[in-house]
């Protein structure tokens, strides 16, 4: 309830870290894009930054109708133009607002029929606004290459890394193997050796498959299985027998 750190290694949307009540909240993701984007939205007046992002979306005649102008916005953030705002219009048009990068770092997201909405713009708003108020800190490296050393038993790590089991995006291109996955463990193994709390969003079993590693690894610690359901992703498997077996690790 009381933390003075918290660390997010593997923030992506950052929506974890911006709800977290710590003192001081530190970002990491090793996506260069996601980290310029949250600092710029740091950065710039919250009213600036949506005109900026409709500046590209009048540019480009974007729309939930407009395919072409979302490719040509795709072509020309993948020929250098990557300005956070380019890369923002990107997620809010593509598919599902994921992200997805090809061996060449070339964003490779089809087209998704969606929009900087009114809707959209009142949750930028109220985010971008917390982002500003918050002591929060963004960060761009390798989860291996952290240093903790000043971090303390007031303190709180948080992972939520890719999914060893799963296939999403960020899994393609070797993005997430057995090794890292043994490095993370090891690197959890660590911070508790130094008596610091850290906790750990994972699945145990996904569509047939089972990550025994994570399993055996995690009896040294507390388990508590999560019971959610995604049903209302519209992107979400048709066959929804195969049982997914989502667990939150922690010591303490």
């Amino acid at each position: 309830k009381e933390i003075n750190y918290f660390l997010d290694i593997f923030c992506g949307g950052c929506n974890v870290s911006i709800n977290s009540n710590a003192k001081t909240i530190l970002c990491n993701d090793k996506e260069s894009e996601i980290i310029n984007l949250f600092r710029s939205i740091k950065r710039i007046d919250t009213s600036e930054c949506i005109k900026l992002i409709k500046s590209i979306i009048e540019d480009f005649d974007l729309s939930k109708e407009n395919e072409e102008g979302y490719k040509n916005l795709r072509k020309y953030f993948n020929e250098g133009h990557r300005d956070w705002n380019i890369f923002y219009n990107l997620v809010v048009h593509s598919f599902n607002n994921q992200i997805r990068f090809n061996s060449k770092k070339e964003f490779n997201l089809p087209f998704g029929f969606r929009t900087f909405n009114a809707q959209l713009q009142d949750k930028f708003y109220v985010f971008a606004e917390t982002l500003k108020q918050k002591d929060i800190s963004f960060f761009n490296e390798n989860f291996k290459d952290i240093c903790i050393d000043d971090f303390t038993a007031k303190d709180l790590i948080y992972c939520d890394p890719p999914y060893l089991i799963t296939t999403a995006s960020y899994n393609e291109n070797n993005g997430w193997n057995i090794n890292n996955e043994q490095d993370l463990l090891n690197f959890l193994d660590y911070v508790n050796s130094k008596n610091i709390k850290f906790a750990l969003s994972n699945v145990f079993e996904n569509k047939g498959k089972s990550n025994d590693i994570l399993k055996k690894w995690a009896t040294k610690y507390n388990i508590h299985y999560l019971n959610n359901s995604y049903s209302n992703c519209n992107y979400q498997i048709k066959n929804r027998v195969n049982k997914t077996i989502e667990v939150l690790i922690t010591n303490y």
